[in-house]
């Protein structure tokens, strides 16, 4: 029996979990399949504040599970692939490992960039494949760049490299994009943006002498050839999905998956499961704001357990 299990150890679960070790609330953190979340997979972060020279995202993430561990948050490796959210105290079931019983829960597992399962795209994430524009574009100042998706998302991030970049190149499977018009427009009326339509990635091209990338081989669907797209850097900007399978009928979710919160709070629809970083937030998806939520649940959390919760729960999302 816990008083708090946290779901989850990106930015957001365990700036949750320091908050709650400080507060002597004991929190069991449950690491699930990808300890550390999205970071581990980045190398240089710059943009996380108090580290003027940068840190690697791995480090920083071993940092904070350090600090959660000092304050007494004790973690599990596991996967839960069940809850029963019907009463408290809720229980979870983790795979290999039995239940667990809890009073409150913590749900901050994450939401993970589509890929587009080619050779090379993996082994290359965070030395010049990405999936993060306002993450890594800096890094690509005065280079040529490859994005691949035909979205809104797409397009935001080929808009938004253009500012590093001396060309952007948007490569995708259709002839036709599926961002909004406006989103269109404004990607086409910029100059430093060039197009590959009717293109599928088939692979990452490494340099030969290693370090980095040095392109794209990409198959043209209107005569079946392979090209070779030279590049620097390659963004795959085809979506993210929510990790809320689990979750499917045991909570409010939108329809892409991404689990709803009471506005201005990380509280779910249902007392005592609260939600944090990027598993309720499509919008911003940075380590920094994942880290706020993570805090805000902590503090909703607490309150809740200490019975000083005064919102009205019958109250609809």
């Amino acid at each position: 029996m816990r008083k708090v299990v946290v779901l989850g150890t990106g930015p957001a679960g365990l700036t949750a979990a320091i908050y709650l070790a400080r507060a002597n609330m004991q929190p069991l953190v449950i690491e699930g399949q990808e300890p550390g979340g999205q970071l581990t997979t980045t190398t240089d972060v710059e943009n996380f504040p108090g580290f003027p020279d940068g840190i690697m995202g791995p480090e920083l993430m071993a940092n904070m599970r350090k600090q959660a561990e000092r304050f007494g948050a004790e973690f599990k490796r596991g996967w839960v692939t069940d809850v029963d959210l019907s009463q408290r105290p809720f229980t979870l079931t983790v795979e290999g490992d039995g239940q667990v019983e809890t009073d409150a829960l913590i749900i901050s597992t994450g939401a993970s960039a589509k890929l587009l399962g080619i050779p090379g795209e993996k082994e290359y994430m965070g030395q010049g494949v990405s999936t993060c524009a306002t993450c890594d574009g800096f890094f690509y100042r005065g280079k040529k760049i490859i994005v691949v998706g035909g979205g809104d998302s797409a397009m935001e991030e080929a808009t938004f490299l253009t500012k590093f970049a001396t060309e952007v190149h948007v490569i995708h499977r259709r002839e036709e994009l599926r961002a909004s018009k406006i989103m269109q427009d404004r990607a086409r009326a910029n100059e430093k943006i060039t197009w590959g339509l009717n293109r599928v990635p088939v692979e990452v091209v490494p340099n030969e002498n290693g370090g980095g990338i040095k392109g794209l081989k990409v198959r043209n669907k209107a005569t079946d050839e392979i090209e070779f797209v030279e590049a620097d850097g390659i963004f795959v900007a085809i979506g993210h999905k929510p990790n809320t399978d689990f979750l499917k009928g045991k909570l409010e979710m939108d329809e892409l998956g991404y689990l709803k919160v009471q506005p201005g709070t990380t509280r779910t629809n249902v007392p005592g499961v609260f939600a944090c970083g990027d598993v309720q937030d499509k919008e911003y998806r940075q380590a920094i704001t994942a880290a706020g939520t993570g805090c805000m649940a902590a503090l909703d959390c607490e309150r809740f357990l200490e019975g000083s919760a005064t919102h009205d729960w019958s109250q609809a999302l």
